[in-house]
């Protein structure tokens, strides 16, 4: 079987790109979703998170709050960096975990979707990266239709490597500015290689 990961800056398409392989019938494996079901209540990473950085960012019901923490760790990099040495490797032996399963039941090819896909090094373990990208007006235009302010958008890109890097990284590139026609006509192309 070989494993691909699906990289790329934050608002780029990832989510888009991913949901198209899905349909293609070729599984995929998030690890943003996986970094979610980490912190669910009752879950151990979020026992250790509210032990390092506060009880207060648990809500009444003892759901995390996922802004408040935000807002706290990508202000402050050492803080990101507590959270991602809790976070990281329980979503690579989950995401590993995974691709063995469908490795096992004989499955030709699978995607891991790692956003933080090279700054990990998690390329090593993988057959082929896929970086999807976009110029930096779109991206920003698309991050401010989610609400984030201006000052949000800088914290989140310093988390992450320059795109640039990434595409210069990565075994094939995606370019996503147009309609998803021609995202998934690249996806095409790409999968038709590997």
């Amino acid at each position: 079987m070989k494993a691909l990961g699906l990289t790329g800056g934050i608002g780029m398409g990832k989510s888009a790109a991913s949901d198209l392989i899905a349909q293609r019938g070729i599984p995929v494996i998030d690890t943003d979703l996986l970094a979610r079901q980490l912190v669910e209540p009752g879950q151990p990473a979020l026992a250790e998170i509210a032990g390092i950085f506060g009880k207060h960012l648990l809500d009444e019901s003892g759901l995390l709050r996922r802004g408040e923490l935000a807002r706290l760790v990508f202000a402050n990099p050492s803080a990101r960096q507590k959270l991602e040495s809790i976070l990281h490797p329980k979503i690579r032996q989950l995401w590993r975990s995974q691709v063995n399963d469908w490795n096992q039941q004989g499955k030709a090819l699978a995607i891991v979707v790692i956003p933080l896909l090279f700054e990990t090094n998690a390329e090593k373990e993988l057959d082929a990266t896929i970086c999807i990208a976009c110029s930096a007006a779109t991206q920003r235009q698309r991050l401010l239709t989610r609400g984030w302010s201006a000052e949000q958008i800088e914290q989140r890109l310093a988390a992450q490597l320059p795109i640039e890097q990434k595409i210069s990284r990565s075994n094939f590139v995606l370019w996503n500015e147009a309609s998803l026609e021609v995202l998934s006509a690249q996806l095409d192309l790409v999968l038709g290689r590997v």
